[in-house]
C-alpha cells in the first residue's frame, strides 16, 4: 500500500533543479514533518563542524539521564537504560563517525557501570553493557591505528572490573 519512493539518484537529480528558495522550503517542510529530521538537519547545520562540542553536549544530557533514573529496581533501571541508548542511537547515526560513536558508547558503558543497585546482577542489563561493549570493540577496528590503540587502553580499562564475569572477545 502507498507510493514507493523515489531512489536517491532521482531525488539528487530533482533537487539539482530546484532554486534556492524551493530548497530551503524543502529543508523546512521536512524539519517540520518529523523529529527525527529536525534533529538531522540541526546537527547538519549547527554541530558537524563541532563534533567535540557535540559530543560533549550529548554526554552531558546523557549525564542528566542517568542521574534521573529511577533506581527503586531493575525494571525501572532497565526501562531507563533502553531510553537512554535508544535516544544516543539516533544521535549517533546523525554523525555516522566511528570516533564519535565509540566516545558516546564508552560514556554510556561508564555511566551503567555507577549504577546502584549494579547492573551485573542483572542478566538483562548486563547483556545490555556487554553488547555496547562489543560494538565499540567493531567501531575501535575502523579507526586509524593511533585511534586504535588510545581507545582500545581506554575500553580495557573500562571493562578490565567487569571481565572476570564475562568472557571477552
Amino acid at each position: 500500500m502507498g507510493i514507493k519512493p523515489q531512489p536517491l539518484s532521482q531525488i539528487k537529480k530533482e533537487l539539482n533543479l530546484q532554486d534556492r528558495d524551493s530548497l530551503i522550503n524543502l529543508c523546512l517542510e521536512l524539519a517540520r514533518f518529523k523529529r527525527d529530521n529536525k534533529e538531522m538537519l540541526s546537527y547538519l547545520l549547527f554541530d558537524r563542524q563541532d563534533e567535540e562540542s557535540y559530543i560533549s553536549a550529548l554526554q552531558a544530557d546523557m549525564d542528566q539521564s542517568f542521574d534521573s533514573i529511577n533506581t527503586q529496581s531493575h525494571y525501572y533501571i532497565k526501562k531507563s537504560v533502553r531510553k537512554i541508548l535508544r535516544e544516543l542511537r539516533r544521535f549517533i547515526r546523525y554523525s555516522n563517525r566511528n570516533e564519535t560513536a565509540v566516545e558516546l558508547l564508552m560514556h554510556f558503558c561508564y555511566r551503567m557501570t555507577l549504577i546502584k543497585p549494579t547492573i551485573f546482577e542483572n542478566r538483562v542489563l548486563t547483556n545490555i553493557f556487554w553488547r555496547q561493549i562489543h560494538l565499540i570493540e567493531q567501531k575501535i577496528e575502523k579507526l586509524h591505528e593511533d585511534l586504535q590503540h588510545d581507545y582500545t587502553l581506554e575500553l580495557e580499562a573500562l571493562i578490565k572490573p567487569y571481565a572476570h564475569d564475562h568472557h571477552i572477545s
